[in-house]
């Protein structure tokens, strides 16, 4: 529990049930729940029959905010600023001062106060009343706005003090908000990050963990009609979803659907992309894959369906590296995928696309992988798995999606 991270859309009631079942826990024996309370609890050694109340402490501590009551605050005023309630938004911060510059949340984090919570929402009526109450936040709601493209709140924070800064275009470079990438750019904003880096903006839109193809296509169109020039590749045109393109280079080459590609051509170093290979932020490894293996992570189901049509073969083997790591198909990149921890493809349609044209299930590969920005950020091996195994023995479950396993598990079992 210590370390964990409040939601970013908290519910008392979820969090009340939450405490409920840790004092539970905690009246049964359970190891964790003890040493939660052990290690959180300010009067743990006078305490002798705890109560909900003190389960509901050691729950608030753990999230990192100070008490159970500012807890209740937060999930208060963020329904408030969800609902558009400037009435209720503004009692709450007439009660209580304070959390009219604290992180809505309570705890720190890249939403922020609630002008700039309420900004990432577009709710403008809320951000009105919190400016006459006294709120100072405007250049970080502005961030916020754009990142999520909310234009006419980034049009009125521009009009009341904000300003274009130096690296902005990364908020929806980063989200692949292509409204609000072409909205900072008509203002006049620099194609760069902040410090300069004009290819920083492009390799973002590659390398992040977003998953929203129709977004991240149009943010290329955007960098393209600004100057940026992409390379010619297959692999391009895919992070493009530009069939029209993908279709020129299967007429110059008809193997093209079983090609293999390298890290390097799906993230390119003149792009500005990272020599570190651990942050192209996806989930199984795209080195020496197919197209049709990167159609899993980066949620392009058109452009697999486009594949598969035009000989693209669902049992296509990665090429093995001097580690004997590799050879796993397609179906192993759409069982772990950062599209799972985005909330796409929860459904599973990709997976259930291949095993419609013939993904073998049973196929095994050894598969190693290191994750970045997560608890544990150390290189994982996998040594002669299926996709199913994979998934249940992977280290961190976001990364795998309940529906594909069940998919797979019902596939293994009725061969």
């Amino acid at each position: 529990m210590p370390g964990h991270h409040l939601p970013v859309f908290p519910r008392i009631d979820v969090l009340t049930r939450e405490a409920q079942e840790l004092l539970e826990s905690y009246q049964v024996g359970e190891q964790d729940a003890r040493q939660e309370f052990a290690q959180l609890h300010p009067q743990f050694s006078e305490l002798r029959v705890p109560a909900l109340a003190d389960a509901q402490l050691v729950l608030a501590l753990a999230y990192g905010l100070p008490s159970w009551r500012r807890l209740e605050l937060a999930c208060q005023l963020i329904l408030a600023i969800r609902n558009d309630d400037p009435r209720t938004v503004l009692a709450l911060v007439a009660q209580n001062p304070q959390l009219l510059h604290e992180d809505a949340r309570g705890v720190k984090g890249n939403w922020g106060p609630p002008m700039s919570y309420a900004a990432n929402l577009g709710c403008l009526r809320v951000i009105e009343v919190l400016a006459d109450a006294g709120a100072t936040d405007f250049q970080h709601a502005l961030d916020r706005a754009c990142l999520q493209g909310q234009l006419e709140t980034a049009n009125w924070l521009l009009g009341h003090g904000a300003q274009l800064k130096p690296g902005m275009v990364m908020g929806p470079c980063e989200t692949l908000n292509a409204d609000g990438l072409q909205f900072l750019l008509d203002l006049g904003a620099e194609l760069a990050d902040a410090d300069g880096n004009r290819m920083a903006p492009v390799a973002l839109v590659l390398e992040t963990y977003t998953r929203e193809p129709t977004g991240k296509h149009r943010c290329l169109e955007v960098l393209a009609a600004h100057g940026v020039s992409f390379p010619s590749t297959p692999v391009m045109a895919l992070h493009r979803g530009r069939l029209d393109l993908l279709q020129q280079h299967l007429e110059q080459d008809a193997a093209l659907p079983r090609r293999h590609f390298t890290y390097r051509d799906v993230y390119p170093l003149e792009l500005g992309c990272h020599t570190d290979e651990s942050l192209g932020l996806h989930g199984t490894s795209l080195d020496g894959t197919t197209l049709l293996h990167m159609c899993m992570d980066f949620d392009e189901p058109e452009i697999a369906r486009w594949l598969l049509d035009h000989g693209a073969d669902p049992n296509a083997r990665a090429l093995i590296d001097a580690d004997g790591f590799g050879g796993h198909t397609p179906l192993f990149n759409a069982a772990v995928s950062q599209a799972h921890v985005c909330g796409r493809q929860q459904d599973a349609q990709l997976a259930r696309l291949l095993l419609d044209h013939g993904a073998d299930a049973h196929v095994r590969a050894s598969l190693r992988k290191r994750l970045r920005f997560v608890e544990d950020e150390s290189t994982h091996c996998y040594r002669d798995v299926t996709p199913l195994r994979y998934t249940q023995q992977f280290h961190e479950r976001r990364w795998t999606c309940p529906a594909v396993i069940e998919l797979l598990d019902a596939h293994s079992s009725n061969q």
